[in-house]
């Protein structure tokens, strides 16, 4: 049977807006005609009117034409005619009330540009108005994946006559043939209903209970049977899908809760009684209360001090006579004028500048590292005695305490050989020394003293490793990493300033009290 055609065999009847083009005028006649329908040359009384939507003919058609008498006129584009052709199907006018179209509202949220272009023709098509406001719109489509959606629901879920749907849902009406809105279920808001009683304990709850309880706090004296924390894990067994916990969904466990405590006393008889016949010892895997011990961490003992051999002070007195600009301080060395008696340039280099010893003569061959192509490691040289492997001792009997008038412990007894000779042992204090002082420590049989550009490099290293601890300590970053830059750039105040900066930073990004 023809599209255009009802079940009376009868030609559904069309009326075209005047001022149509001509050439879309005849190919919508022939069109319809092909399909068995027929265009009239006057508005019908029941059929279809074609307009072109947004013109002002369409909408004085509308006024003039539209009636409640006339429940069977329709109004529709002329696209209409297209769109039956390839549903194969006169297409239902559903989105009709009162002989009115259904004012829709497409939502932003379908962000889809031609999602949108072709909802709002299937609504077209099938008699509804979808360039309604959401103030006017009857029902307001949306995109149900997005966050407004649910939105939408909840302001108007209170609105009568006002629907929130899916942008799929035009389509489901059209397959069903009818406007079916989308169902309100009933979701209980808590609480008994009036006459319900809720779920009575019965005996085998009593006996599931206090067996559970058994198990987990055997004596009372330990307490913690009125505690929420135990019946809150008893009703987690219903997670665990065991069976034999099965009871344990009759009941919330405040109410299990409120059980023992408000029959304590009659329960407490019954765990008594299956305690006596299991026998578990306090403090058995699985009690409530007990955890697993935390593993003791291994004692770090300390390495004991080795006492200095005979011939330290003759090795100190040489490395004096020697090297007596080695272990003076930062502040020693910048009390002589050491700037004046080498270039700059030296002063920045003075890992180089320490490779002209080799020239002085062996005597600081044992103290000097040779000249070698692999670069050094100062992973190696930087490493604290506290890195270093201890021995195993025991601590508390090498740092014992005098207590009381008891004797002092071996280590606070001083030894009598040691007294005569305390002297020698003594460090000598280097301070400022004059030229002429300097020209009498050395004796002229002995190798010549260091060049002044070997006291530089030595004296610049101590400055730069102390720079380098304060630099970390200022803006607590590590040693390592503070080292690991200046060896790259080799210079100690580009390093202080990429460490600052780093640190503020980490302070402002990272500041939680903001």
């Amino acid at each position: 049977m023809p599209i255009f055609q009802d079940t009376n065999g009868l030609a559904v009847k069309f009326f075209l807006q005047k001022d149509l083009p001509q050439e879309v005028q005849a190919e919508l006649c022939e069109t319809i005609t092909s399909l068995g329908g027929r265009v009239e040359a006057k508005v019908p009384r029941q059929g279809y009117i074609l307009v072109q939507p947004g013109t002002a003919e369409e909408e004085r058609l509308r006024l003039c034409w539209t009636s409640a008498d006339r429940p069977d006129r329709h109004f529709v584009p002329y696209t209409y005619v297209e769109a039956c052709k390839i549903a194969g199907m006169l297409l239902k006018q559903l989105f009709v009330e009162k002989s009115m179209p259904t004012p829709m509202h497409i939502h932003p949220s379908i962000a889809n540009v031609n999602a949108r272009s072709a909802l709002s023709s299937r609504i077209m098509h099938s008699g509804g108005d979808p360039h309604a406001s959401a103030q006017s719109a009857r029902v307001i489509l949306a995109d149900p994946n997005t966050d407004v959606f649910h939105h939408l629901v909840r302001t108007y879920q209170g609105v009568p006559d006002k629907y929130i749907e899916s942008y799929l849902w035009v389509k489901k009406c059209i397959e069903k043939g009818a406007v079916v809105y989308t169902p309100l279920v009933y979701k209980n808001p808590g609480g008994r209903r009036p006459g319900e009683e809720r779920t009575q304990f019965t005996a085998e709850d009593e006996e599931h209970l206090c067996t559970w309880i058994a198990a987990k706090i055997p004596y009372k004296e330990t307490g913690g049977r009125t505690g929420n924390r135990l019946y809150q894990q008893l009703c987690d067994l219903e997670n665990s899908g065991d069976p034999e916990y099965a009871w344990v969904t009759r009941h919330t466990w405040q109410s299990w809760r409120e059980r023992y405590k408000k029959n304590s006393e009659r329960l407490d008889a019954t765990i008594a009684r299956i305690v006596e016949q299991k026998k578990p010892a306090p403090g058995e895997k699985g009690q409530y209360g007990y955890v697993r011990q935390a593993e003791e961490k291994p004692r770090r003992s300390r390495r004991k001090k080795v006492k200095a051999p005979e011939n330290a002070h003759e090795e100190y007195t040489m490395e004096v006579n020697g090297l007596g600009a080695l272990h003076a301080g930062p502040s020693e060395v910048h009390s002589m004028d050491l700037a004046a008696m080498v270039g700059p340039e030296q002063l920045h280099h003075p890992v180089s500048s320490l490779h002209d010893l080799a020239d002085v003569g062996g005597a600081y061959s044992a103290i000097l590292p040779a000249r070698s192509s692999v670069p050094l490691d100062r992973s190696m040289i930087r490493r604290s005695p506290a890195e270093e492997e201890m021995d195993d001792v025991d601590e508390r009997a090498e740092w014992a305490v005098r207590i009381g008038n008891a004797s002092p412990p071996p280590w606070g007894k001083r030894k009598a050989t040691d007294e005569p000779n305390a002297e020698s042992y003594k460090r000598a204090r280097l301070g400022k020394v004059s030229d002429s002082e300097l020209a009498n420590i050395h004796d002229p049989t002995e190798p010549p003293p260091l060049p002044a550009a070997a006291l530089v490099a030595i004296a610049n290293m101590h400055v730069i490793d102390q720079s380098i601890r304060d630099i970390a300590k200022d803006f607590r970053f590590t040693v390592e990493e503070v080292q690991e830059y200046y060896d790259k750039c080799g210079e100690m105040g580009l390093t202080r300033s990429r460490f600052q900066r780093m640190r503020q930073e980490l302070q402002t990004r990272f500041d939680d009290f903001e």
